[in-house]
């Protein structure tokens, strides 16, 4: 039986939140990775220019990011064992946050082209 999708039953606007903090802690650049737990910690965060930005190789729509200056989708990331919020400086993925399949992935991280 495939895994249950969303069991923790995020609301559109957490999910494209998480999909975003997922891609900045993979970048070395804007998190430091915990060896022992796997956590990692985003302390840098993209600055919009027009109405996108920049994540690595991807663009972001703005409209898709509104929740990384959202204190309320961190605290409910943190109520559901995906973060510990540390709101507006840093947030903490926990390993499960890292691993959590928003399935949104393809449709809010952009190839870039310039």
């Amino acid at each position: 039986m495939p895994p249950k999708k969303n069991p923790k039953k995020l609301n559109p606007l957490q999910l494209k939140t998480l999909t975003i903090l997922q891609e900045l802690g993979n970048n070395p650049q804007t998190a430091m990775i915990d060896e022992l737990t796997g956590d990692a910690t985003i302390n840098q965060f993209p600055h919009a220019h027009g109405n996108h930005f920049h994540l690595g190789p991807y663009v972001v729509s703005g409209a898709d990011a509104t929740g990384l200056s959202n204190e309320a989708v961190w605290r409910a990331l943190e109520r559901k064992g995906l973060a510990r919020s540390f709101f507006p400086t840093a947030i903490t993925l926990t390993q499960e946050g890292r691993e959590y399949e928003t399935g949104l992935r393809d449709q809010i991280l952009h190839g870039s082209d310039h």
